[in-house]
């Protein structure tokens, strides 16, 4: 079972999450290409939304993997 608890790391949940929604966009990509066009664009953009969340993610990711370097300089 899938539980997350106090002792993991922020770092660790990011992953994780980046991860996640990098999957759940190629399930939604894979999927819409199942559907008629107009149900298409709609999950196109739900992938699309996915993407977003997985770039800002990414982004806080990057931005804690710097703050070392940056106190060390």
């Amino acid at each position: 079972m899938y539980a997350v608890t106090a002792d993991f790391k922020n770092e660790e949940l990011l992953a994780d999450a980046c991860e996640t929604l990098a999957s759940a966009r190629n399930m939604v990509n894979d999927f819409a290409h199942l559907m008629p066009a107009s149900q298409r664009k709609t999950l196109m953009g739900i992938g699309q939304l996915i993407m977003l969340g997985e770039l800002a993610a990414n982004r806080v990711l990057d931005n804690l993997e710097l703050q070392p370097s940056q106190t060390s300089v």
